[in-house]
């Protein structure tokens, strides 16, 4: 399965399905085949997402372990078109959806 995430203000951001469910448990959205990001829950979403990216790294720097390195790249990788869409569509006061 496939994750296709589209608005008004960015490109479509499609991601495979391990990528985008880890995107949506992070921001705390229902992992699900459709869903909707409104503007306002978009700034908690983006500070989910680079808290998350802060506590991978950190971990991977206590662990020795390059950040990013290994199968797929690390959640920055995936991440951050994520949060430029979500930036974007905020900034604009337009909603993110997947599956519709």
């Amino acid at each position: 399965m496939l994750y296709k995430f589209k608005s008004k203000d960015a490109g479509d951001l499609i991601m495979l399905e391990p990528n985008g469910r880890r995107i949506l448990e992070v921001i705390g959205k229902e992992v699900g085949p459709k869903g909707i990001i409104l503007p306002e829950q978009m700034p908690a979403a983006i500070k989910a997402l680079e808290a998350a990216i802060a506590l991978e790294e950190s971990r991977d720097k206590e662990a020795g372990v390059t950040p990013g390195e290994g199968v797929g790249g690390g959640l920055r990788q995936r991440a951050m078109p994520f949060i430029d869409m979500l930036q974007r569509n905020y900034k604009a006061g337009h909603e993110v959806v997947w599956g519709v």
